[in-house]
């Protein structure tokens, strides 16, 4: 089967090529599963050429052909397609019908998160797995959340927020707030007269206003995972 990075990537460059008929470039494939470097998008390239996913076509530039599919590693098939049957330059594969995803990931799990006052989060670091299928692109990782401002969002005491790093929002994005550098809580972000107001989602809790210095976005949010017992 496929890493999830991998059929990230193998989808990304599928669907590029259905869209223009050019392969989207390093940079492109970079910034879309939020990779660090280019050196990471060769190794991909590279694992997926050495399973039969990806051929680079000689002496062309950003020229890429797909030769399976992510949905054919899901079904089980190892085997290419022979090289004199494979689809036109510049032209994606035909499109099939996706198959279920039973990829598992193991998420760093970092404690707990307030969704109420906020409460010290980071400090401590086990994992929990989660379905492939709920993630996008991107570093994740977990926290439980405590408390009840969000019920309103539909996040309660007790569910796992899942993730995406970055450290930059739009305004109303839920995202994880550090505060002061020590305190972390799961909010709606707003900027209002050169302030960063933090916003509940339940009418029992008044938003908290800071000065920009003092909040650092961690991650936007990502998905949820709830426990019935």
């Amino acid at each position: 089967m496929l890493t999830a990075k991998q059929h990230e990537l193998i989808r990304f460059i599928q669907q590029r090529l259905e869209e223009t008929g050019i392969s989207p470039s390093f940079e492109e494939m970079k910034e879309a599963l939020d990779l660090r470097s280019k050196s990471g998008v060769h190794r991909l390239i590279s694992a997926l050429e050495e399973r039969g996913f990806l051929r680079r076509l000689p002496n062309r530039a950003r020229a890429l052909e797909v030769l399976k599919g992510p949905e054919d590693a899901v079904a089980g098939s190892r085997t290419a397609r022979p090289a004199n049957d494979s689809a036109p330059i510049g032209r994606a594969m035909p499109k099939v019908a996706p198959q279920p995803a039973n990829d598992v990931i193991e998420l760093p799990l970092h404690g707990r998160i307030a969704a109420g006052a906020p409460i010290e989060a980071l400090e401590g670091q086990s994992t929990l797995p989660v379905p492939a299928a709920l993630l996008g692109p991107g570093d994740h990782y977990a926290l439980e959340v405590s408390g009840d401002s969000m019920v309103e969002a539909g996040i309660f005491d007790g569910d796992y927020a899942l993730v995406r790093r970055t450290d930059s929002a739009r305004d109303g994005e839920i995202v994880v707030a550090l505060v002061d550098n020590e305190e972390a809580t799961l909010k709606y972000l707003r900027r209002e007269n050169g302030m960063i107001r933090l916003d509940p989602a339940n009418g029992a809790y008044d938003p908290q206003i800071y000065a920009p210095n003092r909040v650092a976005v961690q991650g936007k949010l990502a998905g949820l995972l709830r426990r019935y017992h």
